[in-house]
């Protein structure tokens, strides 16, 4: 079954974000996103005020990194939000942004290792057993948790081949970033198949800017802003490729290094903007969305919505209901 998701960066005030939460589950979403953005909104108190806030939806934590917080305190966290909301919290572990890591003075460790241990001790902490762990870059003693929460599932965010294979051979679920296109998503999923070989299928969700409105005109300028903080980096040169768009990422690295957001934004065209998104009207929504099923999506999260009113006009756009 394919479900819709609704993404949380961080940016909105709590009290916002608890009534697009509260719109959001009333459109049908399942899983509502959090980020864990390093210098914005905590992602586990924004968690905690949104299961508090919705009945039934699932809370997603994504994507917490292993380079900024002992994993110890990722499984705690996580144990703590199930006890509050028993089988609706979701565990997202990711390296993190690199400009972020970069602001926050980190240099990541062996990323890939780190994502590999970190899903195997936490899974080990969150069983509720005496936690003995020997990894090259974590250790753990034989402590017990004080909570266990062995149901919550345990998703991978990544976008290079080796991640995106170390989800498909150790973690419960994938989540791909936003400004994926339909052709990235597609390739990016066989990398998880490969890894998936001799295990069970894991879950498959995605990240997809959305934006609905009655003239398509009106939704091609939403997201040129985050396409090209997003597209500029070095790795999404094959994400590019592939949705045969053109985009001069040194042009646009150059234009944000000195504030030029007019100049990055004017970069970003039109056809980039269709690639790399699901924008227009409710009918273009859908069929966008869609595409991005058939790439292989289990579970779209709908990202770049701010407000209630846009939550529920293009949550509504996308399940094809009133607003």
């Amino acid at each position: 079954m394919h479900s819709i998701g609704i993404a949380f960066d961080g940016r909105n005030p709590l009290p916002v974000a608890r009534e697009q939460a509260r719109a959001a589950e009333a459109i049908g979403a399942s899983t509502l996103w959090v980020s864990s953005h390093l210098f914005l909104r905590d992602p586990f108190s924004t968690a905690a005020v949104l299961l508090d806030a919705v009945p039934t939806a699932r809370v997603a934590l994504m994507a917490v990194s292993p380079q900024v917080m002992h994993p110890v305190h990722i499984a705690m966290a996580a144990a703590t939000l199930e006890e509050l909301a028993p089988g609706r919290v979701v565990l997202c572990i990711g390296t993190g942004s690199p400009g972020d890591l970069a602001d926050a003075g980190v240099e990541p460790r062996r990323p890939v290792r780190m994502l590999a241990e970190t899903v195997e001790a936490v899974r080990l902490l969150l069983s509720g057993k005496p936690a003995t762990y020997e990894g090259e870059l974590i250790r753990l003693r034989g402590r017990r948790m004080a909570k266990a929460a062995s149901m919550v599932p345990i998703f991978l965010a990544a976008s290079h081949p080796r991640t995106l294979e170390l989800a498909g051979r150790v973690a419960d679920g994938i989540v791909l970033s936003t400004a994926s296109s339909v052709e990235f998503v597609r390739w990016s999923l066989e990398h998880v198949e490969r890894g998936e070989q001799r295990r069970r299928r894991i879950a498959r969700a995605g990240l997809v800017y959305a934006f609905a409105a009655e003239r398509t005109a009106d939704t091609l300028g939403r997201f040129r802003r985050q396409l090209a903080i997003t597209l500029r980096a070095p790795h999404h040169a094959k994400n590019l490729s592939l949705a045969g768009a053109r985009l001069d990422q040194a042009a646009v690295r150059e234009a944000l290094a000195r504030e030029d957001w007019a100049a990055a934004e004017a970069l970003v065209s039109d056809d980039t903007v269709r690639r790399h998104t699901a924008c227009g009207t409710p009918e273009e929504l859908r069929a966008r969305l869609d595409a991005y099923r058939t790439a292989g999506l289990d579970e779209i999260v709908l990202a770049g919505l701010y407000t209630p009113e846009e939550t529920r006009r293009t949550g509504a756009a996308a399940f094809g209901k009133d607003a």
